[in-house]
């Protein structure tokens, strides 16, 4: 909680939030597959990259401004 609580100090709330929750969604499937809870899959891979190339996106987008 204090890494959201500083990012937002420095970029917008949404996008703090999205970057927090991406993160904590790619550690947590991380964190599975190494602890072999879930198999790993390809395509989980490849989603997990997906959803952290929005938030990097998200990140780029808000500076434009």
């Amino acid at each position: 909680m204090f890494g959201l609580s500083h990012a937002v100090c420095t970029i917008p709330l949404g996008t703090a939030y999205a970057a927090w929750v991406g993160i904590g969604a790619a550690l947590t499937v991380a964190w599975s597959v190494l602890t072999g809870a879930e198999p790993f899959s390809w395509a989980k891979l490849l989603l997990i990259t997906g959803l952290v190339a929005c938030v990097i996106g998200l990140k780029l987008v808000g500076e434009a401004r």
